[in-house]
């Protein structure tokens, strides 16, 4: 009931941000495709996921704290990798299908030539899907989503209704590309180092200063409170080096699908159309690029393209 408590009261705070930021404001921008009462709908299955993750979390902890109480914090981010693991291979079979409506992709001459482009590039896939994004948004999207058994490829109705086949091959090159260069396996490496860096520092803070604030150890349930706030701060003060490492890896995804496809037109031409139907920020100051984007700006993606056509 205690962590029920704290997770309820973190939903109330956080409830206005996330209503204008994910409503209001997609809204007022021509982004939303989703009535209030959808939105809401989705909003209660995401928090419902996520306090299940809450509880879930709560009973490693204070099984690992019962287990040492010095090494809690190696034993809950060893057990967390594992899940972080477990969702990355289950997300489209189990979490996506709860927001969103899939369908196989029913243009075969595309879904040949993707799944050719696929082996090509030596990722195999269980098949290509129509992903109903365009019932919530008008963003369009592509995704190259599971590992292993359950990797397939997923595009989005707003992206199939008004991309050319040839960006929609260059798009999904670009997907490709992390899983040719394991990016998703490292992401859960560097994931799972943050959350290990957050835990033992969380451990170090309860236990310097766990008695100004009236707690007398990780087993103590006031504890929980300055246990996740101390591991946030480790994970916000990581992630401008996140975002440069994604950056990174943007980059060379772009050059292996320029590679692989070899139409830098279609890529340069993609690219305009995303950004001018996502509302991209086509150049944003140093420091919001430095700390919030994961991905080079537009202006420098097609750069790359276009250098590459002239090579």
């Amino acid at each position: 009931a205690y962590v029920v408590l704290l997770a309820a009261g973190y939903e109330i705070l956080e409830l206005p941000l996330v209503f204008y930021r994910g409503y209001l404001l997609e809204r007022r921008y021509g982004l939303s495709s989703e009535s209030l009462r959808a939105w809401t709908a989705d909003h209660v299955k995401a928090a419902l996921v996520g306090l299940l993750l809450t509880l879930g979390g709560a009973f490693v902890l204070y099984a690992a704290v019962r287990v040492s109480a010095a090494w809690w914090w190696l034993l809950c981010a060893l057990v967390f990798a594992a899940v972080d693991t477990a969702l990355a291979n289950l997300a489209p079979v189990v979490l996506l299908p709860l927001f969103y409506r899939f369908r196989p992709l029913e243009r075969d001459a595309l879904r040949e030539r993707l799944i050719a482009l696929s082996a090509r590039a030596g990722v195999p896939v269980l098949g290509a899907f129509e992903w109903g994004l365009g019932e919530k948004t008008r963003r369009a999207n592509a995704a190259l989503v599971g590992l292993g058994r359950t990797r397939r490829i997923l595009l989005s109705d707003t992206l199939l209704a008004g991309y050319s086949d040839d960006e929609i091959e260059v798009i999904l090159a670009h997907e490709l590309a992390h899983h040719v260069h394991r990016d998703i396996w490292t992401a859960l490496v560097v994931d799972s180092a943050v959350v290990t860096g957050g835990l033992w520092a969380a451990h170090l803070i309860v236990r310097a200063w766990g008695g100004a604030f009236g707690v007398s150890g990780p087993a103590d349930p006031a504890a929980l409170p300055l246990l996740v706030l101390s591991a946030s701060a480790v994970s916000l003060l990581m992630t401008p080096l996140g975002n440069a490492w994604s950056r990174y890896n943007e980059r060379r995804a772009d050059r292996f699908a320029l590679g692989l496809t070899d139409r830098p037109t279609a890529f340069i031409s993609a690219m305009r159309r995303l950004g001018a139907q996502n509302l991209a920020e086509e150049r944003p100051s140093p420091a919001v690029f430095w700390f919030f984007h994961t991905h080079p700006t537009i202006d420098e993606r097609i750069d790359t393209a276009r250098r590459f056509k002239a090579a």
